[in-house]
């Protein structure tokens, strides 16, 4: 299994870290995150420099269908994005699973050709609808409902936790179509365009991640039509399954560069803050601390490269993906923890990037699917008696 770069993945990561440098260097990723101010005009920038249709190719008739044979450029785009700017690599994949993998892989052939050339270009952003109050971890406890109407369906309930929710294009809403709360059957899926009568929004106050604005959603008889349906009738559950697949990939990769940053940042510290007459970076507490924290991230990005690699070879990777995403999450929490002791009451200022990223670690070993429940798919893979939910 080789995971080398080949040389035009070697110019692509140059051309990323010279785009970063462009649009968004570390003064304005500091400037945004402070004034809670996303980059969203920078996924067109993504889309002209080609970033965004790797996942997909042409396939005649100016049609796009999803392509994961370059998934192993992709993961290193996230990475990449992640180790520089993890506002604008959190953008992109949100663009590339919720949006362009989704409905590639389950959106109707009318969706299909109006929506990836959209998206390969990054005029679209997409939000997953999928958390309520109730039905989290166990997704199939959702009740926001679905009635059949003529000419479509009748929205109601709630969702929470609904990232971009307000700022985006189109909403990816599962919904009950049939049968009660408890069970993966009779979910469907819906794509709910910007500005749809009948949806309100209110915006949750987060700890971390001020550059992902989120958001509470309700549903009252909001009108939706049989068009906006995405793959089959009542099969949402399992076409959610797809999306959270690339979601998890996704992270893995962007995560382990986020991690790879924080590192940097410790190491950088350790060696220049003096104390006793010498850098902390050379007593061994420090030394080992760090060494510590450099294997979990080389630990993390492997995982995160074999699941590209089966990806893109069209192998079974459920296993691979739980493990990538339980990893990678947790060593970031790992060296943020860590990198906050090695900077001290430098770090603990809210101006520190080291503090920005530890805010935002917190999120990840619970979102898109939390670690417990990918211990259980692990555990279900391994031949063990276990029903995970998602």
């Amino acid at each position: 299994m080789h995971f080398g770069e080949i040389e035009e993945q070697g110019e692509i990561v140059r051309s990323i870290e010279k785009l970063v440098e462009q649009h968004l260097p570390m003064s304005a990723q500091r400037q945004r995150d402070a004034e809670a101010n996303p980059p969203y005009a920078l996924l067109r920038v993504l889309g002209d420099a080609g970033l965004l249709a790797l996942p997909f190719n042409e396939a005649g008739n100016g049609h796009v269908q999803a392509n994961p044979a370059h998934w192993q450029t992709v993961a290193l785009i996230q990475y990449t994005l992640g180790h520089h700017a993890w506002m604008l690599g959190s953008l992109y994949n949100r663009a590339i699973g919720f949006g362009g993998m989704s409905v590639a892989t389950y959106g109707s052939e009318a969706q299909r050709e109006k929506l990836l050339p959209e998206i390969t270009r990054g005029e679209l952003l997409f939000a997953l609808a999928l958390t309520e109050n109730g039905a989290g971890s166990d997704a199939s406890a959702i009740s926001c409902k679905a009635t059949r109407t003529d000419g479509g369906f009748v929205l109601n309930g709630s969702k929470a936790w609904v990232s971009d929710a307000k700022q985006a294009d189109y909403v990816i809403v599962a919904a009950r179509t049939s049968g009660t709360a408890g069970t993966n059957v009779g979910i469907s899926l819906f794509l709910l365009p910007r500005g749809t009568e009948g949806v309100q929004m209110t915006v949750v106050d987060k700890v971390g991640n001020h550059c992902l604005p989120t958001y509470n959603v309700h549903f009252d008889n909001t009108f939706v039509e049989d068009a906006s349906m995405m793959g089959e009738f009542d099969r949402g559950f399992s076409h959610l399954m797809s999306t959270l697949h690339f979601a998890r990939a996704g992270m893995a990769a962007s995560v382990s560069g986020y991690a790879q940053f924080a590192v940097d940042i410790a190491l950088e510290h350790a060696k220049t803050r003096v104390q006793f007459g010498r850098s902390i970076g050379n007593f061994q507490i420090i030394a080992h601390r760090l060494a510590d924290m450099q294997m979990r991230v080389d630990q993390s990005v492997l995982l995160a490269r074999e699941l590209a690699y089966r990806i893109a070879n069209g192998l079974d990777c459920r296993r691979q993906a739980a493990q990538a995403k339980v990893v990678a999450t947790e060593t970031l929490q790992f060296v943020t923890q860590h990198g906050m002791q090695i900077l001290a009451s430098n770090g603990y200022d809210n101006s520190s990037d080291m503090a920005r990223i530890w805010r935002d670690s917190r999120l990840y070993s619970f979102g898109e699917g939390s670690n417990e429940i990918q211990r259980n798919i692990i555990a279900k893979e391994l031949g063990l008696n276990q029903e995970p939910t998602q």
